[in-house]
């Protein structure tokens, strides 16, 4: 598949064309006031990525993040990730997303809960990023990668975008020794849009890209440990607010997936923090 038809595959998969409309819908019938309201009114749409808010926190604290640092999230979707940095650390963040409907459906949100001011959206691609060189004190990524299957490319672009001596934080699914993965997951409905490195492969590869490891984390038990804990979706289970209002019907089967590609090894989780080097 060419790059274009794989990004237009990509924005396929999560667009639905009614994004606002379903989350407009979700958050009233949940009892929201659309015009008031908060961060914690979104808590379960807004964290589109293994463990919640608690995986985001740790990640911030590992990235080191500042009041009025210049943060820049790649493949950042609704800005779950980027409101909750920018209100809770006083950063300013980008959102970049290859799916133009999440870019407008994310700025609604931010507009509702009063943070226009510090996080903005941004439609384009990861491997052609719209931004001057060195125009970030830390670029971040939480599961996103999974759809890019140029990551030399990837990593070139965060390299580039971002300051010397500035960081770049990870959260991603990848690879395990088990294959293939089963689908529907969150990230992909089938193969073709589904491209999930070898941690190992990526680690070295963001060391080749001239990336100084800081920390790098095996994320995968507390991951099996956290969807233990939370217990796995009923098909027929339809809550007023959560991310099925993001994902769709198929909702249920593509997270009862992804927890059996966990227990199977069939995919690890990693954090990782690392370092453009100042000279």
């Amino acid at each position: 598949m060419s790059e274009r038809k794989d990004e237009q595959a990509v924005a396929q998969h999560y667009g639905r064309g009614d994004l606002i409309a379903a989350l407009s819908n979700a958050l009233t019938a949940a009892g929201k006031n659309l015009d008031a309201l908060t961060i914690d009114d979104l808590a379960t749409i807004d964290q589109f990525h293994t463990r919640g808010k608690a995986s985001t926190m740790e990640l911030a604290q590992r990235a080191g993040l500042k009041p009025g640092m210049h943060m820049l999230d790649v493949g950042g979707g609704l800005g779950g990730p980027a409101r909750m940095i920018a209100s809770e650390f006083g950063v300013n963040v980008t959102v970049l997303d290859l799916t133009e409907e999440f870019v407008r459906a994310g700025t609604w949100l931010t507009e509702r809960v009063r943070l226009t001011d510090r996080v903005r959206f941004k439609h384009g691609s990861a491997l052609d990023m719209p931004f001057l060189d060195a125009s970030y004190d830390l670029v971040w990524t939480q599961h996103a990668s999974m759809n890019i299957s140029d990551k030399k490319r990837l990593y070139a672009e965060i390299y580039r975008v971002l300051r010397p001596g500035g960081r770049f934080a990870l959260h991603d699914i990848m690879a395990g020794t088990e294959q293939p993965v089963h689908f529907p997951v969150p990230w992909a409905s089938d193969p073709a849009t589904s491209h999930l490195g070898e941690p190992e492969a990526i680690r070295a590869l963001l060391k080749a890209t001239g990336f100084q490891e800081v920390e790098w984390v095996d994320e995968t038990s507390t991951a099996v440990t956290w969807f233990q804990l939370r217990g796995a979706p009923a098909p027929g289970d339809r809550p007023a607010l959560s991310l099925r209002a993001v994902i769709g019907d198929n909702f249920a089967e593509a997270f009862a997936n992804q927890v059996r590609n966990l227990n199977e090894n069939r995919i690890t989780i990693f954090q990782g923090v690392f370092e453009r080097p100042i000279t």
